[in-house]
């Protein structure tokens, strides 16, 4: 299997509903470090795994859509505990649905998979990986 990821960051605000999150339950800022794993088991007609460019573009694009946002004032997410795994996937699904588009170029077409990973800090991350 072969893979590249590319490497971004985001800046959001949230807070969580349940007794599991302690302080948490609060309003509090979180700075991710998020990592786009893109895999496939051949490699395509250029050598490459994906546009490293198209994907690096792609995924800042998804990670605009959330950048210095209240993620409790996102209609989309009412009533959702935004936890670092549920991002992990909601990410992972819009850049599927980037590749599915055609906006990584023809060539991204043969990915067998996405993960995606969120730093929260350098001891604690979650992912979420998914088949193309």
């Amino acid at each position: 299997m072969f893979s590249i990821t590319v490497r971004d960051h985001v800046m959001i605000a949230h807070s969580f509903r349940g007794e599991v999150f302690g302080p948490a339950q609060r309003l509090h800022g979180a700075t991710f470090v998020v990592d786009a794993k893109f895999n496939r088991t051949d490699l395509d007609s250029d050598n490459i795994v994906v546009d490293i460019g198209l994907a690096t573009q792609e995924l800042g694009a998804v990670l605009a859509e959330f950048n210095y946002r209240n993620l409790d004032e996102v209609p989309a997410f009412t009533g959702v505990n935004t936890s670092t795994e549920f991002l992990a996937k909601v990410i992972a699904d819009r850049l599927a649905d980037r590749v599915h588009a055609g906006a990584l170029g023809e060539g991204a077409r043969g990915l067998s998979a996405i993960s995606v990973t969120l730093h929260e800090s350098h001891v604690a991350w979650a992912s979420y990986e998914r088949p193309l």
